[in-house]
């Protein structure tokens, strides 16, 4: 009786403790996943490389489904008229007969769409470190989400639908401002046109630039940059209206991944974070 009371609460004790001690350690790894940390150089030139690269490859390995694409551009098109907002003829029109500004918007349309995104991960790099990942996990699940979009809505852009009269102002002009157009056409799915990431992507640096630049014109410059963008993508004749809608919903959502993952909006998190060293933080070297 005596030996086994005394085993009987022992066997307890010792299987309660492993469990404890278990969940705490689950529990301490998930904090420091989701907490911020300094990124580093090398992986996030690598993990920008891979991901770009996948994005590429499984946006351009969407099927065209080319009689798909040109009945859904025709369903936009019935769309924007009955909401009194099919202006995209109208504007491509007036901006292709001045041809300083549409050769200048197809080299917009081309190159700013990489040059300000990189530029503005650079800047998060060096001046926003502890806030960089957060806003960076914004942009990548925005663009992961909008794959979803070119396999499950193909969409021709307006410079192709039937019956269109809209020009195509990269081949009119001789200039190489879309990957989808003249000789390029080829190393880039055409019919992926829902959601706009060129809209998605400006979002995102326009947004970010605005919550935590510090001088304010610079911050007026990141809220023009989307809006400009707006009007490229239109004139050029490479999007609708509602494409630009898809990919602010796409940039929601990549927000909301972004505030469930670390609790808040990047914006909010510190700016700068402790360097670890081999033995936990340095305190006092970019401490908060």
């Amino acid at each position: 009786m005596s030996d086994s009371t005394v085993t009987e609460p022992e066997g307890r004790e010792q299987s309660a403790v492993p469990r404890g001690v278990t969940s705490g350690d689950e529990r301490s790894l998930l904090h420091r996943l989701r907490a911020p940390r300094r990124p580093r150089l090398w992986f996030e030139i690598l993990l920008i490389a891979v991901s770009y690269w996948t994005y590429s490859l499984i946006r351009n390995a969407v099927p065209e489904r080319k009689g798909a694409a040109l009945r859904n551009a025709g369903w936009i098109w019935q769309a924007e008229h009955q909401l009194g907002i099919a202006v995209e003829e109208t504007v491509n029109h007036a901006v292709n007969s001045v041809t300083w500004l549409i050769v200048g918007m197809n080299y917009y349309y081309a190159t700013l769409h990489f040059v300000v995104t990189l530029g503005v991960l650079v800047w998060l790099y060096r001046s926003h470190p502890g806030r960089y990942a957060a806003t960076r996990t914004v942009l990548f699940a925005t663009t992961g989400v909008a794959l979803f979009g070119y396999y499950l809505y193909p969409l021709a852009p307006p410079r192709l639908m039937n019956g269109g009269r809209f020009t195509d102002t990269v081949m009119v002009h001789h200039t190489w401002g879309s990957m989808a157009s003249g000789d390029l056409k080829h190393m880039s799915n055409q019919y992926a046109a829902m959601p706009s990431m060129h809209i998605g992507w400006s979002l995102w640096c326009g947004l970010t630039v605005f919550a935590l630049a510090s001088v304010p014109w610079v911050r007026v410059l990141g809220l023009l940059y989307p809006a400009t963008t707006l009007l490229v993508i239109v004139a050029t004749a490479n999007h609708f209206w509602l494409d630009a809608v898809g990919g602010l919903l796409c940039l929601t959502f990549g927000f909301t991944v972004a505030r469930l993952w670390y609790g808040t909006l990047p914006h909010a998190l510190p700016r700068v974070v402790p360097v670890r060293g081999a033995h936990g933080p340095l305190l006092g070297a970019h401490a908060p």
